[in-house]
């Protein structure tokens, strides 16, 4: 059995300091209007940063060879927490100060990528906790929840939300196992907040199967869903039309180029509409980045430190 490669930092955040979750109601930070990005055919790629060691910046670093066009289309800051406040017995959004980092200069480390037509969305991880997206005690509950996110969303001007159903560690202090019901509410009521924001899905976790509830299924809701272990091929079981799926995973620097080529070529033959790696980090890796774009999209990617 395959398991996820990412380094993984954030146990660590449980001993940053706490950030108090976003007031209700914040005021949108707006900027500007994002500039056509150049002409590309191919793929969406999606890039996940590690923002406790690297620069949200590194994704905008890379273009196409040929035509100018961004290689990554997604970036994602990975990552914000599902945290469990034992006082209210609630769950709350948590960010570590490298992610408050991010998003308190939004204006120097998201609103450049955006301007190059990037969209920047927050990837949100469990913390140890007991606190997950599968085990909302009630409907009001993930309503909460998902207003929470959307707040962030609104506040600080991204593109929408990742979801990663990892190290809730479901019944640490107290808290419920999965249920049926806990996810359907929680992303139907954040479409409803934010119905033209990216809503994507880390396949993986109690979350990812328990897509359906009552008669309602929220596949549809997710613009995309993609493979959660990397150096590997397997198609998300979400119904989602291919071109919103990524069977692919690569680990920048991690997974070897000829894998990355292989997977690449594989996403195209077979007809996928996503590719996806993670840790892109400061280095320049234009080679193992152009081992894909090649299969991808026809070009070597060039890297602009």
């Amino acid at each position: 059995m395959f398991t996820p490669v990412r380094s993984r930092i954030r146990t660590a955040a449980l001993a940053l300091s706490a950030i108090t979750a976003l007031a209700l109601g914040a005021t949108a930070t707006t900027g500007a209007a994002a500039a056509p990005a150049a002409a590309k055919q191919g793929p969406t790629s999606v890039a996940y940063v590690e923002v406790n060691n690297n620069s949200m910046l590194n994704v905008g670093k890379y273009t196409l060879a040929n035509g100018g066009g961004n290689v990554f289309d997604v970036a994602v800051i990975f990552a914000a927490n599902i945290n469990y406040n034992t006082g209210t017995k609630a769950a709350t959004l948590y960010f570590n100060e490298n992610v408050q980092r991010v998003l308190d200069n939004a204006a120097t480390q998201i609103r450049p990528l955006q301007q190059k037509g990037i969209k920047v969305v927050l990837s949100v991880l469990g913390n140890h906790q007991g606190a997950g997206f599968a085990n909302f005690p009630s409907q009001q509950a993930a309503s909460t929840f998902a207003k929470q996110l959307s707040d962030t969303v609104a506040k600080y001007g991204l593109d929408g939300i990742d979801f990663d159903d990892e190290y809730a560690d479901y019944g640490n202090n107290g808290t419920g196992q999965p249920n049926a019901s806990s996810f359907v509410h929680l992303v139907s009521a954040l479409r409803a907040n934010m119905p033209d924001k990216i809503i994507s899905l880390y396949n993986i976790g109690p979350a990812a199967s328990r897509l359906s509830y009552g008669g309602v299924d929220v596949s549809s809701k997710f613009d995309y869903a993609w493979n959660p272990y990397y150096g590997t091929w397997q198609v998300p079981g979400i119904a989602l039309p291919k071109s919103k799926l990524s069977p692919a995973a690569v680990e920048i620097g991690g997974t070897s180029q000829s894998t990355a080529a292989n997977l690449a070529r594989r996403t195209v033959s077979e007809g996928y509409g996503v590719y996806l790696t993670y840790n892109l980090d400061g280095a320049d890796r234009s080679a193992d980045v152009s081992a894909f774009t090649r299969e991808l999209y026809g070009s070597d990617a060039h890297y602009t430190p």
